[in-house]
């Protein structure tokens, strides 16, 4: 139990000042993560405050955004996305920010789009951002490999299947570093609480909820030994999991970057 407070608290430590910083989150959205049948979709790249579609950032041009299709027991199939991606100016409350969009024709089976953006620079905290992130899109209710790893450096590898979600299901998910489970991350969880828009390229002014208090807006939550989280989903539409500073040694242009791994699943009202 030493040990563990131990390493909590110095991981607080590293954070400190980053509060601010680590309720930035990584969007990858498309209007619906469990499609009935095949079809082109919008995917726009956001990097942003979603509960209060808050202080959009302007984001660079990603590293790498690619898309792995499986179905059932058929092979993998890797698509480079990287050279489809147009700049857009989206739209948050309050100003507008660099984003990115593409489309892309979805067929039967999981879809896991996949992205490594250029790290941001957090100049109120005076160090870099890179969330790698994924969400994963079924067509036609066929699964395929939608809990095995992708080989991102930083990633969150569902345990429940992450878009068959009723509202009041857990959601459970494994924090990988290259491959290996992080015992202990501390993990951010926040609604997308204001609408999405693909054709104005901007969010909705009104906002689903309300918080109380503004600890309601950003929860923290930590995984266990195993690098393993649960989180009861509490309403319906889309909830992002972000696992903070995996790699608390890597820096990019000789300043310190938080890496880390963010994932989204949308949950639905049983009706």
């Amino acid at each position: 139990m030493k040990t563990k407070l131990v390493s909590l608290l110095a991981g607080a430590a590293i954070l400190g000042s980053a509060s601010m910083a680590s309720a930035h989150f990584q969007i990858i959205y498309t209007p619906e993560m469990a499609m009935t049948k095949g079809g082109t979709i919008p995917l726009k790249l956001v990097f942003t405050h979603p509960f209060d579609a808050g202080h959009t950032m302007d984001m660079g041009k990603a590293e790498q955004f690619f898309v792995i299709r499986t179905r059932g027991e058929n092979a993998p199939k890797r698509t480079d996305l990287l050279d489809t991606l147009k700049p857009i100016s989206w739209e948050g409350i309050g100003n507008s920010g660099t984003a990115w969009e593409t489309t892309y024709k979805a067929r039967g089976g999981d879809h896991i789009f996949c992205l490594i953006p250029e790290p941001y620079w957090e100049k109120s905290d005076s160090f870099y951002i890179k969330q790698n992130t994924k969400v994963i899109v079924n067509v036609g209710g066929e699964p395929g490999a939608w809990s095995e790893p992708v080989g991102l450096p930083t990633e969150i590898v569902p345990l429940t299947k992450p878009y068959d979600t009723w509202t009041g299901n857990v959601f459970q998910g494994r924090v990988l570093f290259n491959g290996k489970p992080v015992p202990n991350a501390e993990i951010e969880v926040e609604f997308l609480n204001h609408a999405m828009n693909v054709d104005t390229n901007s969010f909705a002014k009104e906002a689903e909820v309300e918080a109380p208090q503004d600890s309601f807006i950003l929860q923290t939550i930590f995984a266990d030994d195993n690098g393993v989280f649960t989180y009861g989903i509490p309403r319906a539409g889309w909830w992002g999991f972000a696992a903070l500073d995996l790699d608390p040694d890597y820096t990019y242009k000789d300043k310190k970057c938080s890496r880390d791994a963010v994932i989204w699943i949308q949950a639905k009202d049983m009706k």
